[in-house]
């Protein structure tokens, strides 16, 4: 399998790789002129390349086929609170986007030990993931938005909130695979105050469950994402 790089401005039957990837690509793959390279633009744009000139400042590569991968038929939207450890929230973007999402909205709740968070590393991040595992198309990282602020632009008949306060709640299993998306909304270690969930479900907002083990943070969010694919498979009729 041919090495790939992150092309998002691709828009021509050749491309030159930035200065940074073009000393990757010479110096460390070492590759020459002639060998076969992959492509990715983030758009669901899958391109192979040849080397035509092995620059270490200015690799120039010629496209010799494209394939256009089209998007999942439902969006997987998952949004969470950014733990005060900043590894755990690499480790989330990275293991997100090898199993497949499309937004990852960053909430800033009333308990949240983390108010900021600077996005240019987890975009980097995404990017490699991206690249390891062969997705086409590239999730949108939201920037860290009060969860006041977001209740009011989701559709509440896709969302769902996963607490561990009391009352009846559903397995998101059950209800992840009922709508053309699906968004689950995971607090902070401290789990979402009680004002949060009652606005939540103020909004129509469905409270659910992941099981019955305590998770962390990231491992709610990792495990919802993977339940919301897991349920679209065995119920494909949802999507139509």
């Amino acid at each position: 399998m041919p090495h790939t790089f992150f092309a998002p401005d691709l828009a021509a039957t050749s491309y030159t790789l930035p200065e940074d990837e073009s000393k990757h690509a010479v110096r460390v793959l070492r590759l020459a002129a002639g060998d076969i390279v992959g492509l990715v633009n983030g758009r669901g744009g899958v391109y192979q390349a040849e080397v035509e000139a092995a620059d270490a400042k200015r690799c120039r590569l010629r496209i010799v086929s494209e394939q256009q991968v089209p998007r999942r038929a439902y969006e997987a939207h998952v949004a969470v609170a950014p733990t005060k450890n900043l590894d755990r929230m690499e480790w989330l973007v990275e293991k997100a986007v090898e199993i497949g999402v499309d937004t990852l909205t960053f909430l800033r709740c009333a308990r949240s030990e983390r108010r900021e968070l600077k996005l240019e590393r987890l975009q980097k991040i995404a990017i490699s993931a991206l690249k390891q595992s062969g997705q086409a198309w590239l999730p949108v990282l939201s920037e860290l938005t009060d969860f006041a602020d977001f209740l009011p632009i989701t559709d509440s008949a896709t969302t769902f909130i996963a607490h561990l306060a009391e009352g009846e709640r559903t397995a998101f299993s059950q209800v992840a695979a009922t709508g053309a998306g699906c968004c689950i909304l995971i607090g902070p270690e401290g789990d979402f105050t009680p004002q949060e969930i009652e606005a939540a479900l103020t909004r129509g907002i469905r409270p659910v469950t992941l099981g019955a083990s305590r998770l962390r943070t990231e491992t709610a969010a990792l495990a919802a994402l993977h339940t919301m694919h897991v349920a679209r498979e065995l119920r494909p009729e949802a999507l139509r």
